[in-house]
């Protein structure tokens, strides 16, 4: 007979039973952190599997100009942005304040948020938009994954802004990872209408902010 048998009958039955209940209740622990991993970091993971295999289908620049609806994209064109790159597309919340936390937390609930303060489409200067940044995981599989991957974005990549029945083009030209604390990028710098994207940097912290500028481009 094995030694930890003879160890395991020795034990009263008292000690046996709590042994069992312990052994079952650390058991069931794993298994919640484990589901609660996978239920957590799944978003993630679908956007990187997604872009990797490419296997979503995905509607390319020509496609879009020739389709300027932003229905057929299933978007709002009253205020929304797809990116055919990443194939992030969402519908945008105008004029929300980036420095109030329970007003942007609400925004990002239902999409990108547009900074309160800077411009729109068709004006001729800045457009901020904005998604989550938090430092929760679940914060941001819950929030944030629209613009996880815009660190895939390089120079030349196209965005598309939808605004009041319009669509606008805009080109990267210009990938910036920002100190969390630094708000210049808000202030318009006088060089024409362009575009700033920012999400949090590395995703799902508060460390820094990683900004994508695309200019407007004029046919």
């Amino acid at each position: 007979m094995p030694r930890h048998w003879i160890i395991y009958q020795a034990i009263s039955p008292l000690k046996r039973f709590i042994y069992h209940i312990v052994r079952t209740f650390g058991a069931g622990l794993i298994a919640f952190a484990i589901v609660g991993i996978v239920f957590s970091y799944y978003p993630i993971f679908e956007e990187e599997v997604s872009y990797r295999s490419d296997r979503a289908p995905k509607v390319g620049f020509g496609d879009i100009i020739a389709k300027s609806d932003a229905k057929i994209l299933g978007l709002n064109p009253y205020f929304s942005i797809y990116i055919p790159k990443i194939e992030a597309r969402q519908d945008v919340i105008p004029n929300v304040n980036p420095g109030n936390f329970n007003e942007y937390s609400r925004a990002l609930q239902e999409g990108i948020a547009h900074a309160a303060g800077t411009n729109f489409p068709g004006q001729g200067k800045l457009i901020y938009l904005f998604s989550h940044s938090t430092d929760s995981p679940l914060n941001f599989t819950r929030y944030n994954a629209v613009f996880y991957l815009l660190r895939k974005l390089e120079n030349g990549d196209r965005i598309t802004v939808f605004f009041l029945d319009k669509r606008y083009e805009y080109e990267v030209s210009q990938k910036v990872v920002a100190d969390a604390t630094d708000t210049s990028w808000l202030t318009d710098q006088g060089i024409g209408e362009y575009l700033v994207l920012q999400t949090c940097d590395p995703p799902g912290t508060t460390w820094n902010r990683l900004l994508i500028i695309a200019k407007m481009v004029v046919y």
